[in-house]
């Protein structure tokens, strides 16, 4: 579209007239977006809902499993063992005895680097300069290959490639950056490599847990070329260690000091374990110190079971009350949603207020929602038929508000309930979870299939944000709606073509009549 110019003939305003009878044309395009807005937000206030349901249910899935209701609390008698109880673990007390902590092997630089090499280095070792330039005459020719064994799953052997560019620094990152189990360090105050096993516990009882010792290196048979020049002294020669000790002066020094196993009795019986951790009975023992005994109890934490379903029956109510004010909010008739033309002459604080309230009532009377209340409402009432001495949430001190208006929210006799879960904390656990049909099912599967019910339906109206607007009911009315503003707005662009034709029609028609007055007053004035 060109630029237009219209009153020069007749002085009038034809930009303003256009435009005032543009605005009148546009009304029903105005109400017609206004629609798709309340349309989007209703998508989105479903969206909202489908979201808190889906909170509800990861606690449902919580509470759905024995350890919401049977919580364990270990004590321990001392510090030297400390202890934590899955709820599968018995109540009672445990003795338990540490005779030998479990160890990581570890193997060291027999002096110090520094000595090793002082031949090939003036003062102490650079860690980040090349071997090669520092240990002169040790190191021999590169690029070469150094390996160690190390025993877990078996025996492993670890190959590093070392090239004339290496430092002692990046040989050790190296070592420890591999999948072998072993971290290779120097530390600069002792100016001694320390290699040591990850993990604790005794791999290879006929020997040492990180052996570079051996002469030959195994062939890769897929690559065999990959490692060359294999160096089977380098550990020794630039590292300064050993796998066994050696003697010096009548005593042995160096070598390996080997990983161990962790020695303990469990209510007198002698065991082992890799690690300072081990579980029985349900029970995590951790030991941190040698002790000759330390009695670790375990009893019912029933304050833990009473929090968790507190904690759940205030989600639940919190939920119940926004869904149920959603359903009950008050409609504004007198505030739709703004054009553009209007927020361009408000403020971002009117705005707000004005859409706060334009917003109220997007899900007033949802039928799907008040169906939601009632389904789960009535999934707490039923009774379910067990073995246990519960049968309905009454029984334990869970009850329904008498005021109707509250949606079915809950409410909690507190002592009654910390009883029923002193008495009986399984038998609860199969009131809320029992996983059965009919009769038997628990509350909390009777509540999840409600809601489950519920968000499919709200799925299959307001979709997900990662569904395309065809696959949900509202996004297909959206689709429809965008396709008659589209029409609309060509409508109205060939309607204000139109004014402007006949503006410009009548401009013309006045110009050619003011240019025959203008002839006619000429000849006139000749006479």
């Amino acid at each position: 579209m060109g630029m237009r110019i219209g009153g020069l003939a007749t002085g009038m305003d034809i930009d303003s007239i256009v435009r005032d009878l543009m605005e009148a044309e546009r009304i029903p395009l105005n109400k017609l977006e206004q629609d798709k807005t309340k349309l989007e937000w209703k998508r989105d206030a479903f969206r909202d809902i489908n979201a808190m349901f889906l909170e509800l249910d990861q606690m449902m899935n919580e509470m759905k499993r024995s350890r919401a209701y049977n919580t364990k609390m270990a004590t321990s008698s001392n510090s030297a063992v400390t202890a934590t109880a899955a709820s599968s673990a018995s109540n009672g007390s445990y003795n338990i005895a540490v005779e030998r902590l479990a160890t990581n092997a570890i193997n060291v630089t027999n002096g110090t680097i520094s000595d090793l090499t002082k031949e090939g280095i003036d003062g102490k070792i650079d860690p980040f300069a090349p071997l090669s330039e520092q240990m002169e005459g040790l190191t021999g020719d590169f690029p070469k290959t150094i390996a160690f064994k190390t025993y877990h799953n078996g025996e492993e052997t670890h190959k590093i490639n070392v090239t004339e560019e290496d430092s002692l620094n990046s040989v050790l990152t190296k070592i420890t950056n591999q999948d072998n189990g072993v971290r290779a360090f120097y530390d600069v105050q002792s100016d001694r490599v320390i290699m040591e096993r990850t993990s604790t516990g005794e791999f290879n009882p006929d020997g040492p847990e990180i052996d570079f010792g051996f002469e030959e290196l195994p062939v890769d048979e897929e690559d065999p070329n990959d490692y060359p020049n294999y160096d089977a002294d380098f550990f020794t020669k630039v590292f300064g260690m050993t796998t066994e000790p050696v003697e010096v002066d009548g005593e042995e020094i160096g070598g390996e000091q080997g990983g161990t196993n962790a020695v303990f009795k469990y209510n007198g019986v002698k065991l082992e374990s890799k690690t300072n951790t081990t579980t029985l009975n349900g029970i995590t023992f951790t030991f941190n110190d040698k002790t000759e005994s330390t009695n670790v109890n375990i009893t019912s934490d029933t304050e833990a079971a009473f929090d968790n379903i507190m904690d759940f029956v205030n989600k639940y109510n919190e939920i119940v009350e926004k869904v149920n004010g959603k359903v009950n909010e008050e409609v504004y008739r007198d505030y739709p949603p703004l054009t553009e033309e209007q927020m361009a002459d408000m403020s971002e604080r009117e705005i707000e207020l004005w859409e706060e309230k334009a917003k109220s009532g997007s899900l007033k009377s949802e039928p799907i929602l008040n169906n939601a209340l009632s389904q789960m409402r009535l999934a707490w009432t039923g009774k379910v038929d067990n073995d246990g001495p519960f049968s309905h949430f009454s029984e334990i001190g869970i009850s329904t508000t008498a005021n109707y208006l509250d949606g079915g929210k809950l409410q909690v006799d507190e002592d009654k309930l910390r009883a029923a879960l002193e008495e009986d904390s399984t038998a609860v656990y199969n009131l809320f979870s029992n996983n059965a049909e009919g009769a038997e099912r628990g509350l909390m599967n009777r509540l999840e299939d409600a809601i489950d019910q519920t968000t499919d339906r709200i799925n299959q109206q307001a979709g997900r944000t990662t569904q395309q607007p065809h696959q949900y009911a509202l996004g297909r009315r959206l689709e429809g709606m965008d396709d008659r503003i589209a029409d609309f707005q060509r409508r109205l662009q060939q309607t204000e073509d139109r004014y402007w034709r006949q503006f410009t029609a009548m401009e013309t028609a006045i110009q050619r009549m003011n240019e025959q007055s203008n002839y006619l007053f000429a000849q006139f004035n000749q006479q």
